[in-house]
């Protein structure tokens, strides 16, 4: 993370009925936030929700109130019947960033069976991954490097490109 902007906020969220019924342990959830804090991120969240296409969007909307950072959710993108974090999130967001879940989708070939998307909320960068532990930490290295720009672009748009050649006569401004 730049020293200029601090680290990235991070926030994470389970989507699991098993954890949240108690069957189940969040071990995707726990090895995210350990690999975001051992990679720079600053996790200030963790929250868990059911499957299902409303439970995800409410979550997400009130996860991303106010905050600008990255909400990173984890399960529920596969073909199972419960497994809706896509269509959950496809609900909340304002703008998909289809570019990010494509690059996911590359880092191994499960990915192709992945539904995850990717978008915004206000000034939140929402990114789904899979419910695996290999899966989650996998699929956020194949876009972490590109993330805290994307964040600050959201917040600060002045110099998107900061290094762009800027015409030198005014004319060309």
């Amino acid at each position: 993370m730049s020293a200029d902007h601090g680290p990235t906020q991070a926030k994470i969220v389970t989507v699991s009925d098993g954890v949240v019924y108690g069957t189940r342990d969040d071990r995707s959830g726990e090895t995210l936030e350990t690999h975001l804090n051992s990679v720079g991120y600053e996790v200030v969240e963790r929250a868990l929700t059911e499957d299902g296409t409303e439970p995800v969007r409410t979550t997400l909307l009130k996860l991303a109130e106010g905050f600008n950072g990255v909400i990173v959710t984890t399960g529920g993108t596969g073909f199972g019947p419960r497994d809706l974090t896509p269509e959950g999130t496809r609900a909340a967001i304002d703008r998909e960033a289809p570019g990010l879940a494509e690059a996911m989708r590359l880092v191994n070939p499960l990915g192709r069976l992945s539904r995850g998307i990717c978008g915004t909320i206000g000034e939140a960068l929402v990114i789904n991954t899979p419910g695996s532990t290999k899966g989650c930490v996998e699929t956020f290295d194949a876009i972490a490097d590109v993330i805290p720009h994307a964040v600050r672009l959201m917040v600060d748009n002045k110099d998107p490109h900061p290094h762009a050649e800027k015409p030198s006569d005014p004319a060309h401004q």
